[in-house]
């Protein structure tokens, strides 16, 4: 084994004494230390010595561990005992501990957040509020709700456009302010993290394949539409990639894990809504779960690695003119 400064630890070798040294502290193999509680005196076998702190900290491992122990005061220190049968097993898990306390660890590069993400989060708002209004007033003859909207029929997943459509319209005012609140925030963190080009490309990309699956495994007769797919796809993208670039690191797995755990967290208070509210929860998952895919691939290829202002203008170029010439497809077929 091998402590924070490096030295080799064998107790096997070196049985009178083995020491595994810390900052403040020590593990150590020697003869029998009296105590029994805080310098009672009784008979016990130390196993470590340091500060009170660090006492309490190893102390920790023991009781992890199983082990019973006493924290005794002595002069200059503080040190723990044990009973001697169990002393060698008690010794072998703070070494463990040691080490593992000492290895050092990759600490990620300072991120640099993207500039010009509220200009993603404004055209996102513009293109909700314009197919709104041609909506209301039925432009060019259309029922756009008819033509936009996902169906579980036959026939319907040969239309291509509906996908993307269903994510720009909504069925009343309160259903079209839900998203364009939550989905300017959390559209803005994804456009500082990836760019806000990128970020809603994907964004787009992540709800659009969302709401396909969603129409391709609902039953006969489902219907919906609305932005909240992409919404939780761009949680999703980010939960992903705070994931993705968790798994490369050395935390304990808990910790690799919670960025995955706090997206589905917020999905779950978030994507099931109310009983009467006839919420599409399949199409909040499927959103959720293809946005989480990409981000994942993102963090875990370290991207975005370009920062140049032409790749941004590029993918949100992309994904405003994805979206007209889906609608140009849907009023077409609906005419």
């Amino acid at each position: 084994m091998k402590d924070a400064s490096g030295e080799l630890i064998c107790p096997a070798i070196v049985p009178i004494r083995a020491r595994v040294t810390t900052e403040q502290s020590s593990i150590e193999e020697e003869g029998d230390a009296g105590t029994g509680g805080e310098g009672t005196g009784n008979v016990g076998a130390e196993v470590f010595r340091g500060s009170s702190a660090a006492c309490v900290e190893y102390g920790l491992v023991l009781d992890a561990r199983g082990f019973g122990y006493e924290r005794v005061e002595t002069p200059g220190a503080w040190t723990l005992v044990v009973a001697p049968t169990v002393r060698e097993a008690a010794l072998e898990e703070l070494s463990r501990y040691s080490v593992e306390r000492s290895e050092g660890r990759e600490h990620p590069a300072p991120f640099v957040p993207f500039e010009g993400s509220a200009i993603g989060a404004g055209v996102y708002a513009l293109i909700l509020i314009f197919v709104a209004y041609c909506a209301g007033i039925g432009a060019f003859g259309v029922d756009w709700l008819g033509a936009g909207a996902i169906e579980s029929q036959a026939g319907s997943a040969l239309q291509w456009w509906r996908p993307v459509t269903a994510l720009t319209l909504h069925l009343d005012q309160e259903h079209l302010l839900g998203n364009l609140l939550f989905g300017v925030g959390v559209g803005t963190l994804a456009g500082r993290m990836f760019g806000p080009g990128v970020a809603w490309g994907c964004i787009l990309l992540a709800g659009a394949v969302g709401n396909g699956l969603d129409m391709l495994v609902s039953p006969a007769g489902h219907r919906a539409v609305g932005a909240s797919t992409a919404v939780f796809a761009a949680l999703g993208l980010l939960a992903g990639c705070g994931w993705g670039r968790s798994v490369k690191s050395r935390d304990r797995r808990y910790y690799r894990w919670a960025p995955l755990f706090g997206g589905v967290c917020l999905l779950a208070l978030l994507g099931a809504g109310a009983p009467d509210q006839h919420v599409d929860v399949l199409g909040h998952v499927l959103g959720f779960a293809v946005g989480t895919c990409v981000g994942w691939m993102f963090g875990r290829a370290g991207m975005p690695r370009l920062r140049d202002a032409s790749t941004q203008w590029v993918a949100g170029a992309g994904a405003v003119l994805t979206v007209a010439a889906a609608w140009a497809l849907a009023l077409g077929a609906a005419r």
